[in-house]
């Protein structure tokens, strides 16, 4: 049996990103660092980012929520953040969130579980984290966060959906943000991001679209129009490209502007 067996296609995708953070750490020009990145990502993870290349885009999208997620829980802000299909997520280990915050990890129970076991005796994080383990497909893992403690009448919270949509139909996709916005107060914040439209009809991604397909791990849903489709679900977006986000920090992204994808800081 392989280390990431019990991992389901998609899952596995949380090893490669680990991987990525874990290469960037090591860079002078380090965007972030994450001390724990390496142990998440293990050969396994070492192993996909071998076949799947360097991928900028990943640390560049890993800076963005980190400071993202900074603004959104300072001053005053949710003192609760939700982290939707967490996989390797370490942000409530390195960011250095207070104990008053709550961080609840929503995943598959064995993604969970693996990460536990990796970090078992290794790493403490800053604030309260509370895994949950549910399958984001099943109408229930609203539930599954109130068994877990979660009150949607207690405030506002932040909620990060971080690489994710692509591998959603567009109906479970919409099914997940109308979720979200039901269990979200006024003043919540939601940091996600999106591929293009565009980008899956495009000849220079087939290759790309290739390789995640062999994997398991399909790309089927992009939006050309992010803001548009929160607003109709109540949320103020501010949309900015992959690419600006990554000029701005000093790295290039293949796609420019059109074609690098989306991030989004939204408030409801």
């Amino acid at each position: 049996m392989t280390q990431h067996s019990e991992l389901d296609p998609v899952a596995r995708t949380a090893l490669l990103t680990a991987a990525q953070r874990a290469r960037e750490s090591t860079r002078a020009d380090a965007l972030f660092h994450d001390p724990l990145a390496a142990t998440l990502a293990g050969p396994p993870g070492a192993a996909l980012l071998a076949e799947f290349g360097d991928t900028p885009l990943i640390s560049v999208r890993t800076r963005f929520f980190d400071e993202a997620v900074g603004r959104a829980m300072g001053h005053g802000g949710p003192d609760r953040l939700v982290i939707v299909a967490a996989g390797m997520d370490t942000r409530a280990y390195r960011l250095g969130l207070p104990g008053e915050v709550t961080v609840y990890e929503l995943d598959r129970p064995e993604v969970l579980d693996r990460k536990e076991r990796l970090l078992d005796g290794t790493a403490a994080p800053t604030c309260r984290r509370v895994g949950v383990g549910a399958d984001l497909a099943s109408a229930d893992w609203g539930e599954a966060l109130a068994e877990a403690g979660f009150r949607a009448a207690d405030g506002p919270t932040c909620w990060l959906v971080e690489g994710l949509n692509q591998y959603l139909t567009e109906p479970d996709v919409l099914t997940l943000l109308d979720r979200i916005s039901a269990l979200s107060a006024p003043g919540s914040r939601l940091l996600t991001d999106f591929v293009p439209a565009a980008l899956l009809a495009a000849a220079e991604a087939r290759p790309l679209l290739r390789l995640m397909a062999e994997w398991g791990a399909p790309w089927l849903y992009g939006t050309d129009e992010p803001g548009a489709l929160l607003a109709g679900l109540g949320w103020r977006a501010e949309v900015r490209s992959f690419a600006e986000v990554g000029e701005e920090l000093g790295r290039w992204l293949p796609g420019g502007r059109e074609l690098s994808g989306w991030v989004v800081e939204a408030t409801r």
